[in-house]
């Protein structure tokens, strides 16, 4: 275990903060959350007592109650304690630069500054910063405390000994980290997830599917196989002896006539308006706060069942 981070600060207590401080209380660690919204404190205790419920019932804490939370709205007092700082805050990189400024004037350069953006580069975020080499991004999937990955980049300016650190903490806190060498916007996972976006909003909003489709053939054909493997490796599995290289030589035409007939759009009030009406019409049959606890356990089990394996290095 990294007996060095034992104390992590969290800065920005909203959906993201207040999930990253229930996994850290679950991982043992001591959290100093610090937000200056009114009633930040308040929100945020409510959220973690809910997800702390989920982690007892779910059986990843063995605890009814939890120890450990503190909370500051003095910024710089409150990372003065940290050993590691998870930031949250808007996804807006002004307010990013002016508030890891003051992080890195308020913090010894040994304390890893790590933000949760969801695609902005780490570079711009590190210019602006008197010791870059410790600014990083720790950019998870939500909710982080029940899903495990974790994009670290580090940039320009991050330094080898602190990508170590930060991959050994996550590691440590339960969690899987990829260490992705090259900063592009939106990192991976969001990359990966705005395509398909792309084309469900266009088939949606052009009458080819609707929104209870579209989910009906992610839940009962690709995400459970790409839940099981990952689509690089259904892909190879659907080759047969051939793998993958046969998969590509026989349906790359096919593949790529596809790729062209893929649909560009920009989002206008009305295409908005449609997307929204068929998506309404799905969340209306059981309510979203229903869905949510559902697909909190769903996601869960099928976590328990596809994890039962070493993964391959992805460092």
């Amino acid at each position: 275990m990294n007996e060095a981070i034992r104390t992590v600060a969290v800065v920005g207590t909203g959906v993201i903060g207040a999930s990253w401080v229930a996994h850290f209380l679950a991982h043992g660690r001591q959290v100093v959350a610090s937000d200056p919204a009114e009633g930040a404190e308040g929100r945020l205790r409510i959220a973690v007592d809910t997800h702390w419920r989920w982690l007892y019932e779910h059986g990843r804490v063995h605890e009814k109650s939890y120890s450990g939370l503190h909370f500051d709205t003095d910024l710089d007092r409150a990372i003065s304690r940290a050993q590691f700082v998870q930031e949250n805050g808007p996804e807006q990189l002004d307010i990013k630069q002016v508030l890891f400024a003051r992080m890195d004037a308020a913090t010894g350069p040994r304390v890893i500054l790590a933000t949760s953006s969801s695609g902005l580069l780490i570079s711009a975020i590190q210019a602006c910063c008197t010791h870059p080499q410790r600014v990083i991004v720790g950019h998870p999937v939500n909710p982080p405390h029940l899903l495990p990955l974790v994009e670290v980049i580090g940039g320009e300016a991050a330094s080898a000994e602190v990508i170590a650190r930060a991959m050994a903490f996550y590691t440590d806190v339960g969690k899987k980290p990829i260490h992705l060498q090259v900063e592009v916007k939106g990192h991976l996972v969001n990359r990966l997830q705005a395509a398909l976006w792309q084309e469900m909003i266009y088939l949606v909003s052009t009458g080819a599917a609707s929104a209870a489709q579209v989910d009906a053939a992610m839940r009962y054909a690709l995400g459970p196989r790409w839940a099981a493997q990952g689509p690089f490796v259904n892909l190879h599995l659907s080759g047969g002896a051939g793998g993958l290289r046969r998969v590509l030589e026989v349906l790359g035409p096919a593949m790529q006539s596809w790729w062209t007939d893929l649909g560009h759009l920009t989002l206008t009030p009305e295409i908005v308006d449609r997307v929204v009406e068929s998506a309404d019409e799905l969340i209306a049959v059981e309510g979203a706060e229903h869905l949510a606890s559902r697909r909190d356990a769903a996601v869960a089990r099928i976590l328990a069942a596809a994890i039962d394996r070493q993964d391959p290095e992805t460092d």
